[in-house]
């Protein structure tokens, strides 16, 4: 016979998914070795090159819990690192 019956389970959390609205205010910027700010953004579109489809408008991050690890980071090239210093925002 099947009843309705609530149980706890354990389960293991693994990782946080955050998907940020920035309404066309992304802000970031590339540092040197040293610390010193080469260039970068102060409001505007989600560059190319930060993960997932997010349209310009979302900041989509995927971290693990354990390690605090981004994990659906994808490096980006020289040439979009270069185009967002000069403040290209197609790349």
């Amino acid at each position: 016979m099947k009843i309705n019956q609530l149980k706890t389970v354990n389960v293991e959390a693994k990782e946080i998914r955050l998907h940020l609205k920035v309404s066309d205010r992304f802000t970031a910027f590339i540092h040197d070795q040293d610390g010193e700010q080469l260039g970068g953004q102060d409001g505007g579109y989600v560059p190319d090159f930060m993960p997932q489809q997010h349209y310009g408008d979302y900041v989509i991050l995927n971290i693990d819990l354990d390690t605090g690890m981004v994990t659906n980071w994808r490096k980006p090239t020289a040439e979009q690192i270069e185009a967002f210093i000069a403040g290209d925002t197609d790349q």
